[in-house]
């Protein structure tokens, strides 16, 4: 069974990807734009709707797929910073505090950031219409 369930890992991260990317996008929009039954952060309002443009940016990217290693180590991060100065002062534990959506983002991009992508991704597509000469002209000279 664990040879059957292993072939489907990248689809399954690809999707996983997916499904963050985009709720990782609604809450970027919700708070840049006020959308989603929410009120926009004034413009420049720190660190709140700098907060939400680094969710909706890198947001879209790990939903398509572009950069994603990167995205979700900004992702993780920021979350992470969210958790430590808005939350952890009103209680140790998530749900005291009211902190689980960023503990629970911060874990989930930490996980892309050493897996990667997985399937369904530009990246990978844009990858798999190249040849090995293609992937040697682009690296340069080996040394």
């Amino acid at each position: 069974m664990n040879d059957r369930l292993t072939g489907y890992q990248p689809l399954v991260l690809g999707a996983y990807r997916i499904v963050l990317g985009l709720l990782f996008t609604s809450e970027g929009a919700a708070t840049v734009f006020g959308v989603l039954g929410r009120e926009a952060s004034p413009v420049g309002d720190w660190p709140f709707w700098y907060a939400g443009v680094i969710e909706l940016v890198c947001g879209v990217l790990v939903l398509f797929g572009v950069g994603t290693r990167s995205a979700a180590f900004v992702s993780s991060g920021i979350m992470a910073f969210a958790y430590f100065t808005e939350h952890q002062k009103d209680g140790l534990f998530p749900l005291q505090n009211g902190g689980l959506s960023p503990a629970l983002f911060c874990w989930g991009f930490l996980l892309l950031v050493f897996f990667g992508p997985g399937a369904l991704s530009v990246t990978g597509r844009a990858r798999r219409g190249r040849t090995a000469a293609d992937e040697v002209r682009l690296s340069g000279p080996a040394a």
